[in-house]
């Protein structure tokens, strides 16, 4: 396990819990410097960015940097390291072997769930394999043995995933699209939450924002002026909240890269880069369904709404898209969801005594000196 999680020790549910958010984390967190990178770009460069650039940010037609490296980069970057968690070097080849059969398989969804599910699955078939075959090959033929099982595993895990991973994923993206367009047709916005939030952290943001809210808010909009369901997905103040959270009260070795992703995500707007820090804390999620919820319940209050839906969803984007008089009361629903949010994953963070505990220099019990009566 890395540096930025500390394995979980104990038994019970919420042990598992942990132990699992660790894993993913494992897996995520060491590239966060990659998110970073994607996210900048995408901020810059798209068509809606600061410097729009069609050759770097792929729009037009045009692939850019900005889909191959969410779509290619980002889920094999996690797929090596989640097999490299758990087979070495050797695990991480054929971990993003297996990956890019996901990545296909998926077509345009980011596959980085897909990635945590593969990677560590053939990685540890591969070691398996490893074990089995351990002192049984001939002296000279064991870089030839080596190569072709990891090529021959890796390359059937990849077809597997074409066929099986990819194609989950994409019934599940499906499925969630078609609960939250229950909720809103049944005038159960704040509800939508509980569904939208976990759905975004599983990067399926994009898929329910333009598959269901924009197409139903812009019926909304164009019969009303302004629609509410533009406000769903986008909100920053869940993400916003969490990131905070992290920056003041999470792991010591994660803070130092916060700043950076609450700059990319509020004013950026790419909400994408927050996601590994809920999954590094799967209850977290709690903080963002709450969040959320709370934002959707105020603009449900105040009648809110945005003409369009805003894109990137930065808060300068947000403010060029809402309507004239609206901004006070937009920028409410923002700031409450970003205080509800905060507080949840404070409390969920242990307002930081986990990482003061972190800090504390450890002692060797065979070290201490044992007081002797006179």
């Amino acid at each position: 396990m890395t540096a930025y999680t500390p394995q979980a020790t104990g038994s019970g549910p919420k042990a598992a819990v942990q132990r699992f958010g660790s894993h993913l984390a494992g897996m995520v967190m060491p590239n966060i410097g990659a998110f970073i990178a994607w996210g900048l770009i995408t901020a810059l460069f798209i068509e809606t960015g600061w410097t729009p650039v069609a050759e770097i940010g792929g729009f037009d037609g045009h692939e850019g940097l900005v889909g191959p490296m969410i779509r290619f980069l980002l889920p094999l970057l996690i797929g090596y390291t989640g097999g490299r968690m758990v087979h070495g070097v050797r695990g991480g080849v054929v971990g993003a072997i297996a990956t890019t059969g996901v990545i296909v398989g998926a077509g345009d969804t980011p596959m980085f769930l897909g990635a945590m599910i593969i990677a560590p699955l053939t990685a540890w078939l591969m070691k398996k394999v490893d074990e089995a075959v351990a002192g049984k090959v001939k002296t000279g033929f064991e870089m030839l043995i080596d190569n072709f099982s990891a090529g021959i595993l890796g390359g059937a895990l990849a077809v597997a995933g074409y066929y099986t991973v990819g194609p989950v994923i994409r019934s599940l993206m499906e499925w969630a699209a078609t609960v939250v367009e229950f909720l809103v047709d049944n005038t159960l916005l704040p509800l939508a939450s509980v569904f939208v939030e976990p759905a975004k952290v599983l990067f399926l943001n994009n898929a329910i924002n333009h598959g269901v809210f924009t197409p139903l808010g812009a019926a909304e909009s164009a019969a009303d002026g302004k629609s509410i369901l533009f406000m769903i997905e986008t909100n920053p103040g869940p993400g916003l909240g969490i990131l905070l959270a992290f920056m003041f009260f999470g792991p010591l070795a994660v803070r130092a890269s916060t700043p950076a992703s609450v700059v990319i995500h509020f004013f950026g707007g790419i909400h994408e880069i927050y996601f590994p820090y809920v999954l590094m804390k799967p209850w977290l999620i709690l903080a963002a369904i709450a969040g959320g919820a709370t934002g959707v319940l105020t603009n449900v209050v105040l009648g809110n709404g945005l003409v369009a839906s805003p894109a990137p969803g930065s808060i300068f984007a947000y403010m060029a898209m809402t309507p004239a008089g609206d901004h006070l009361k937009v920028l409410l629903s923002i700031l409450l969801a970003t205080v509800v949010s905060f507080v949840v994953a404070s409390a969920m963070l242990g307002f930081g005594r986990s990482a003061r505990r972190e800090a504390e220099p450890s002692v060797d019990p065979e070290s201490e000196s044992v007081p002797t009566q006179a």
